[in-house]
């Protein structure tokens, strides 16, 4: 093995590393949370919380992406290399969060255990199985840039990628929220008294979910799996060829 392919191996490894340590502290700051406000077991509707605690889980989750972003940065100079570890350490540290709340608490029943993702705009929502899928997903993907790009120097994502990717992004995207921002605009004149921030705190406290949009799942997931494909596609040929391509 040489000594380009070793320090490769060696930093894929300290990232896996780190994506399952957050993922550890993820699920304990959950734990420690439910053992608070959630005594016998977490469910919707969302107990009440605390404005500065509220605050406080916005916070921390704009930090973890911070973090992640951080740590995908300094790993190494290339751009395209950079993204591949971030989506390495997000799907990573996504699965292990999972892994480590069955294992302390038993939770999720099942995979179709309905769970909150993020809070940051909106409640996302969805059973636990969606963003384990797309998290394979993104280790998948990650995996294919670091093989290509080590097999290839010319490596790159082109337009037409970007837009499959980042539009199967964004479908799956609304999926997490459709649910949410369904029953908000259905119940949305209720409370009329109340300004629009209580509003939005009041029935994000009533909120249960009902109903995942499968079929725009499947669509976004197929949108970035042909993303993927085109990736793999451009980008796997010999590197003669692959520079006369694009030149």
């Amino acid at each position: 093995m040489n000594p380009i392919q070793n320090r490769k191996n060696w930093t894929l490894l300290w990232l896996l590393i780190f994506a399952i340590s957050m993922g550890f502290f993820e699920s304990s700051i959950v734990v420690y949370l439910r053992e608070i406000y959630y005594p016998e077991g977490f469910n919707f509707p969302l107990s009440p919380i605390e404005p500065e605690i509220a605050v406080t889980e916005f916070l921390r989750e704009f930090f973890s992406l911070v973090m992640i972003v951080s740590v995908a940065v300094i790993s190494t100079r290339n751009l395209y290399k950079r993204f591949a570890n971030f989506l390495f350490i997000f799907a990573i540290w996504d699965i292990f969060y999972y892994i480590f709340l069955k294992i302390i608490l038993g939770w999720p029943a099942s995979f179709a255990t309905w769970d909150i993702l993020f809070l940051i705009p909106v409640p996302w929502t969805s059973p636990v199985i969606a963003p384990i899928i797309i998290s394979f997903i993104m280790i998948a993907l990650s995996l294919i840039i670091y093989q290509l790009h080590h097999k290839n120097t010319s490596f790159e994502i082109k337009a037409r990628e970007w837009i499959f990717l980042v539009g199967g992004a964004v479908l799956i995207f609304v999926t997490f929220i459709w649910d949410y921002l369904t029953f908000f605009f259905t119940n949305y004149n209720k409370h009329t008294h109340l300004e629009f921030q209580e509003k939005l705190r009041v029935l994000s406290n009533e909120y249960q979910p009902i109903s995942f949009n499968w079929p725009l799942y499947i669509i976004g997931v197929l949108v970035l799996i042909i993303s993927i494909f085109l990736i793999y596609k451009t980008n796997s040929k010999p590197e003669e060829n692959h520079n006369q391509a694009i030149s």
